[in-house]
């Protein structure tokens, strides 16, 4: 979970996951980035978020939702965020892995952490 006007914990997150995308190597896996911030992500500013980041191609999908189904669906990741300021949110910094079937198997906590472990349990759920 991001949101596009974060300069400081969400490029590193986004780094993240481009390293992972680069590890795991394959086009059937999907990385999905939610906004906590849907008023100010629009749906052209996450595209734009996307074109900045180099996030191309249809394994990336960044969403917006509702304040509300937003804040569940964080909820059901144990991820929390609060805002701070006007387009400032403290975050958990959270990286989940489902299942084909949509269920959560993984999550990995923190950033430029080793995420060894997160690779293998993708490269298990796709061979």
């Amino acid at each position: 979970m991001i949101y596009t006007s974060r300069k400081a914990a969400c490029p590193r997150l986004v780094a993240d996951m481009k390293r992972i995308y680069a590890k795991v190597n394959n086009p059937h896996v999907k990385y999905v980035m939610v906004s906590i911030d849907p008023e100010t992500d629009t749906p052209a500013k996450l595209k734009s978020f996307a074109i900045k980041n180099e996030l191309a191609g249809d394994q990336w999908i960044l969403l917006q939702g509702t304040v509300e189904n937003v804040r569940e669906f964080s909820n059901v990741l144990s991820v929390k965020y609060k805002q701070i300021a006007p387009l400032d949110f403290s975050h958990s910094n959270i990286i989940s892995v489902f299942n084909k079937k949509g269920e959560l198997v993984h999550q990995q906590e923190g950033l430029g952490v080793d995420n060894k472990i997160l690779v293998d349990k993708v490269h298990k759920l796709t061979s």
